[in-house]
């Protein structure tokens, strides 16, 4: 195994301008394929950018998730609790947590909410369009869509929603609040939700919350009431922030790429595949969920990596690997076979994909059908984007049709 000596570098790289891949992963990909980094919390760790070996950090046992909590591990967040219940823990009580929620993300039981997403779809755009133009897609549509619908599954008041949206928002800072705000905005979520689960024991429903209610009262032991509490949490931010910026990004690279537009209107069915490539063209973070701590010592790169030592493996790096993806650069939306990591992979691959998935196709496909000639409202340099947040996008994407 070789020592490496080369040069420490800071991390997250500077985001590129709108929805561009930071150019050092390709370089480091190229020269030197696992380096060096300083996180702004916690210290420095290695950092690897190689489709292959990204994969095999994220799916390796020997890399593990619990010591990533730890107040000393190398982080991108201020709080290393605020990358939620399921992503903070290991097997085997990370296989138990899991196996609680996962019946309800298959891909037969995602499928059964098709028709009821794409009917909130379709009041939103028809709302929007009595509006008239021009409208902001991200207020009007790709934030309320994800909101309703994971909402709705876990069975919150809908009077409730826009402060958990705010309170979401916190939780996933890594810059734009201190500290403080955040710790606070942890407490009031892990109090509301343990209202509700109180009120679920009280009056039981046929929700998500109230059949994870159940499942502890039935197998008590199994979760935990501050269990279920932190999994209520995670599923509403995981269930509506990452997508609603996926939607308003798809959008926006769709309105760049006409021929990819115009192929979607004029042959739907190349919806899903359109989907997975644009999951896979888009760098829509860093990845702070990415970063795994040795639990062993690991050859990896002709680095041997020492227990204790913490690997960040984003996909996006993986996802732009010119050696897995041909002219990873350019946006296929038939792009086959298309083996992307957007979602992670291993033990923590993210549970909610498949109703991402059926989200974007439904947001896209509704979207694209009502609105075929839409468009930008403003020049592109007016758009402003999000900065000191763990996923990017357009905080208002104004359009017109």
């Amino acid at each position: 195994m070789t020592t490496h000596t080369q040069q420490l570098r800071d991390f997250p790289f500077a985001p590129a301008a709108e929805l561009r891949v930071e150019p050092a992963f390709a370089q480091l990909r190229q020269k030197e394929p696992i380096s060096r980094v300083r996180l702004p919390y916690g210290g420095e760790a290695w950092l690897v950018t190689r489709y292959q070996d990204i994969k095999t950090v994220l799916g390796d046992p020997r890399f593990g998730r619990a010591a990533t909590q730890h107040a000393e591990a190398p982080r991108i967040q201020r709080d290393p609790a605020g990358e939620g219940v399921l992503m903070s823990l290991d097997p085997p009580d990370h296989t138990r947590l899991r196996k609680t929620v996962a019946g309800v993300f298959t891909k037969r039981r995602v499928e059964e909410l098709r028709p009821a997403t794409q009917r909130i779809a379709e009041e939103l755009l028809e709302a929007m369009d009595a509006s008239g133009a021009p409208a902001d897609l991200v207020s009007s549509y790709a934030l309320p869509l994800p909101v309703t619908v994971i909402c709705d599954l876990l069975g919150v008041p809908g009077g409730d929603r826009d402060q958990l949206r705010d309170w979401s928002d916190a939780l996933l800072s890594t810059a734009a609040c201190t500290s403080a705000e955040s710790a606070s905005v942890v407490q009031v979520m892990a109090d509301y939700f343990a209202a509700l689960v109180s009120r679920r024991r009280r009056e039981p429903t046929d929700d998500l919350l109230g059949a994870l209610v159940q499942t502890w009262d039935r197998e008590e032991g199994r979760l935990r009431d501050e269990e279920l509490v932190l999994l209520a949490r995670d599923l509403l931010i995981a269930g509506h922030e990452t997508t609603a910026s996926q939607i308003a990004n798809c959008t926006y690279l769709l309105l760049q790429h006409p021929h990819a537009r115009d192929r979607l209107c004029a042959d739907p069915s190349v919806m899903a595949s359109a989907v997975e490539e644009l999951l896979r063209f888009i760098p829509l973070g860093s990845g702070s969920f990415r970063a795994r701590v040795a639990t062993e010592p690991v050859d990896l790169c002709g680095v041997r990596i020492q227990p204790g030592e913490t690997v960040f493996a984003p996909t996006v790096a993986a996802n732009w690997d010119p050696d897995v993806f041909t002219d990873p650069g350019c946006l296929d939306v038939g792009r086959s076979p298309n083996p992307h990591v957007a979602f992670g992979h291993g033990v923590h691959h993210c549970l909610g994909a498949q109703l991402a998935r059926l989200e974007l196709q439904v947001a896209l496909g509704v979207l694209l059908c009502r609105l075929p000639r839409l468009r930008l409202a403003v020049d592109e340099a007016e758009i402003v984007w999000k900065t000191g947040m763990q996923v990017g996008g357009p905080k208002a994407l104004p359009v017109k049709w």
